[in-house]
């Protein structure tokens, strides 16, 4: 029953979060209208408003939250191997307003891990107010963490799947049987305020035909290159960005912020989270150069607006990216076999799915996520020949999952301080309880 209460109030912060993003982006798009009239002073203080924005948003995470940073997906998961202590009640406040102030501004930063983090914080906290057991606290985080997701995306078998396959990565029968309770409530809660509408509106698409089969599993592959460059390309920007900010703290997040506010000024449909990019690569055709052109601008302000530390997340520029790919592999398709039936936009759904999984590694997750998000199911077994061979390259590669990888920058260094281990006790508020002292060693009395 406590998952239900977790899920509703994970629903109501998650669907509120949505909403204050998208009165966030028509506020910027009307500032920047509004500013054109002033030709250089209008530009300036574009790009005063989005570095400022961008700014506070990392400054809230470095002196507030730290493990607020980023998605925060792999704080999650470190906390639910007990090797990090769970987020404090503040993270909320700054995940969320941090959220809106650098999503708001234009950053290219996804609204579910914000909403990940968030509904495992709210899971954790009502586990403490309801004074259960860490054991129990530990399912009502990562149902919260589920409920997150699904609500982020509108996809509850998704937000459930999400914990299985990439949280805990196991079938734990409390844990599902939480994270479908939390994911259903979450999704009603969201409903009732949002409405009941997916998230992209695709048009009818027919059955592939099996001599395109391989196509889509070509595209796949390309996939796959594309994901490793996408995690090399993400941690590099990272590494980059802690050497210029350990001289000017918050200097990244100032620059990103800067040149957002220029790209809002010359392009404001493709600054933000990305969805309606998406949706625009789900309505059909465009030209090959424009694809291009929009894929790879979209690819480096992404790796550059995650690298700022500001909260926000990585699915939801992923999708896009993944969007762009599979239509340009679709129309390049279409061209080069006139006597196939194509469907581009097919391969933009498909794409969608195969950039997930060679990024973060859970197929599963990807391809259920996007069919809720699409209402459709027509290309299951595309999607899920395209999502295999997308985790080839980076599997030969020996390319870390993205979050592995972050989860193991965001724990401290060998020999710094002692994390807290799968063997170490915790304390009622959830934190690792201090080592008790070790017993004095007596020699056992062999008199008797």
């Amino acid at each position: 029953m406590a998952s239900l209460f977790v899920g509703a109030g994970v629903g109501l912060v998650a669907a509120s979060f949505r909403l204050f993003l998208d009165k966030a982006d028509h506020f910027r798009n009307v500032i920047v209208e509004w500013a054109h009239q002033y030709a250089a002073g209008g530009f300036a203080l574009i790009i005063v408003l989005c570095a400022t924005a961008t700014w506070i948003a990392a400054w809230l995470v470095r002196r507030f939250a730290p493990n607020a940073a980023g998605s925060g997906i792999p704080h999650v998961e470190n906390v639910l191997n007990r090797k990090a202590s769970p987020a404090p009640a503040a993270l909320l406040l700054v995940k969320y307003f941090g959220g809106l102030l650098a999503i708001g501004s234009g950053q290219a930063l996804g609204r579910e891990g914000p909403s990940v983090q968030m509904g495992a914080t709210i899971g954790h906290l009502c586990g403490g107010g309801f004074g259960l057991s860490w054991r129990t606290r530990r399912v009502l985080l990562a149902a919260g963490a589920g409920a997150g997701l699904a609500a982020a995306f509108n996809a509850p078998v998704a937000g459930a799947v999400f914990v299985l396959e990439e949280l805990v990565r196991q079938f734990e029968l409390h844990i599902a049987i939480a994270a479908l309770g939390a994911s259903a409530t979450a999704i009603w809660v969201c409903q009732a305020i949002l409405g009941p509408a997916p998230d992209f509106h695709v048009e009818e698409l027919a059955f592939a035909d099996p001599e395109t089969y391989p196509l889509y599993f070509l595209s796949g592959a390309i996939a796959g290159v594309a994901g490793i460059l996408y995690c090399k390309a993400l941690l590099g920007a990272m590494s980059l960005a802690e050497r210029i900010d350990r001289g000017a703290p918050g200097l990244t997040a100032l620059l990103m912020g800067a040149l957002v506010g220029a790209l809002a000024w010359f392009f404001p449909a493709l600054v933000g989270g990305g969805d309606p990019i998406t949706q625009n690569a789900l309505l059909g055709p465009q030209p090959l150069l424009a694809l291009c052109l929009v894929f790879l601008l979209r690819f480096g302000f992404a790796v550059g607006s995650y690298a700022t530390t500001a909260p926000g997340g990585i699915f939801a520029p992923l999708l896009t990216l993944g969007a762009q790919l599979g239509l340009l592999c679709g129309e390049i398709a279409k061209l080069s076999f006139p006597a196939f039936y194509v469907q581009p936009v097919g391969f933009a759904l498909v794409g969608m799915a195969a950039l997930f999984t060679a990024v973060v590694r859970a197929p599963l997750t990807g391809i259920v996520l996007i069919t809720e998000m699409t209402s459709d199911a027509t290309l299951l077994l595309p999607m899920l020949g395209a999502s295999f061979c997308a985790m080839i390259a980076p599997t030969l590669a020996r390319q870390a999952p993205i979050y592995d990888s972050l989860r193991e920058r965001a724990l401290p260094p060998r020999g710094a301080q002692k994390k807290p281990g799968a063997g170490s006790p915790i304390d009622a508020g959830g934190r690792p309880a201090p080592a008790q002292p070790r017993p004095e060693h007596r020699p056992r009395d062999r008199s008797v």
